[in-house]
């Protein structure tokens, strides 16, 4: 931990103790119930606030499901949970994690592992890549909430097939301009975490990794330098969104929604924002000729997108751990996560959601064997304690998608991944 990040977490103790004293005497509910308080993202389709609420109702009055909402962009959600754990703060209870946080979590001490029948519960009938991101060194430490993957989404009045493979992709967008037609490719090209993710994604596909098996080293080589290659082809490409280098998954969905673009690379969420804003461009109705297909791949091979989501991990400090297990599991259970999925587009984590669609999952949810199929061959970010600065190093380097030499930029992230994999240098 660097002196700033040591300041940082004296300077949160300070500031929480009020803080943690109030929210303490709400441990206990009337009539004995226990608060447990639930820190997630902020969810603006009320799916999560409806989880709560039900798997509250549903205790018998054991416990009452408080949902706090973490800031909206995921470093700051990250920054709140160190902070408040670092203080050992016994107010949190249930913990709402990325994806990519539990092996520095589980190092750190904060989040407890699930054993016994805990644990059975949460492996039962979960696909086994959403586990794999809540694991770290064999255990358990959390049970997968919602996962997430991108597809391929186009615009069918535009492309009668859509494209296999970037090259292909781009080459179409080429024509489109040419033509005078709406051409843009939509993808996530600021220099965050996105960039890192469609990074990941295209170094999978193209049969590498980011890391070695033990997360000991970087591995990158020839699939690293193909996967920037793909980046710098869109960058200098006709394709190549004016705003690629400053945007993010909300400014591909508006940029798609304009009429600008014919391809985007996004997640589920694009798909009920869609049907209800219903664009209408040029007197075409955007909604009625949104479509979608599996992730291209980088040489036509199968493609292994990046996976997303939420881990629920209960935390260390928690003074009622037994009911917090308990919600958890409530939490994402087949029918809060069929909710999560038609009202937010999350993805669920559970197999028989996929293979026994409800009615009502199929018609609000018509992608979702695209997604399934996707989830199935998904690849994971790389799992290591270090992984925030792990990150860093990808995104400044890769950042403008356009600027590098392959070979160079490759050179540049493994001797920067080496170095965070060490805590050199600025650790965040």
């Amino acid at each position: 931990m660097t002196g700033f990040a040591r300041r940082a977490v004296v300077v949160a103790v300070a500031g929480m103790s009020l803080a943690g004293l109030l929210t303490a005497c709400e441990s206990n509910g009337g009539g004995g119930r226990v608060t447990l308080n639930f820190y997630n993202f902020p969810d603006g389709s009320g799916a999560i606030q409806q989880a709560a609420d039900t798997c509250s109702a549903q205790s018998g009055g054991k416990y009452v499901i408080k949902y706090n909402k973490l800031p909206t962009a995921a470093d700051g959600q990250r920054q709140q949970m160190v902070r408040r754990l670092a203080a050992k703060d016994s107010a949190m209870d249930i913990l709402g994690l990325d994806v990519t946080w539990a092996p520095e979590f589980a190092e750190a001490g904060w989040i407890r592992e699930w054993t016994g029948t805990n644990k059975s519960q949460a492996e039962q009938g979960t696909l086994q890549t959403s586990l794999q991101t809540a694991t770290w060194q064999g255990k358990l430490y959390g049970v997968p909430y919602n996962t997430n993957t991108q597809l391929l989404w186009y615009r069918d009045d535009l492309v009668q097939k859509p494209p296999t493979t970037w090259a292909e992709m781009i080459s179409m967008a080429t024509q489109l301009a040419k033509e005078g037609k709406p051409h843009l490719i939509e993808i996530q090209g600021a220099q965050y975490e996105g960039l890192t993710v469609w990074f990941n994604t295209l170094v999978s596909s193209a049969g590498g990794s980011i890391l070695n098996a033990d997360s000991s080293a970087p591995s990158l080589g020839q699939p690293a330098v193909d996967a920037v290659q793909v980046m710098r082809d869109l960058a200098k490409s006709p394709a190549k969104d004016p705003s690629l280098s400053n945007q993010m998954e909300d400014q591909n969905r508006l940029a798609m929604e304009s009429g600008s673009a014919a391809f985007e690379l996004n997640y589920p969420f694009v798909y009920p924002s869609m049907q209800q804003d219903k664009p209408v461009v040029g007197g075409v109705k955007l909604a009625e000729h949104f479509k979608w297909a599996p992730y291209p791949s980088v040489k036509g091979e199968q493609s292994r997108v990046t996976i997303g989501g939420i881990d629920l991990a209960v935390s260390r400090y928690s003074n009622h751990a037994d009911l917090a297990f308990q919600a958890a599991l409530c939490l994402r259970n087949k029918d809060n996560q069929i909710v999560a999925a038609v009202k937010g587009g999350l993805p669920p984590t559970l197999v028989d959601i996929y293979t026994n669609p409800t009615p009502d999952f199929v018609k609000n949810y018509p992608m979702y064997q695209a997604i399934f199929d996707s989830l199935k061959t998904a690849s994971v970010r790389p799992q290591t304690p270090a992984y925030q600065s792990v990150s860093i190093v990808i995104s400044h380097t890769l950042s403008p998608p356009g600027g590098q030499n392959p070979q160079s930029a490759v050179n540049s992230m493994s001797s920067g991944i080496k170095d965070a994999l060490a805590s050199k240098g600025l650790i965040p």
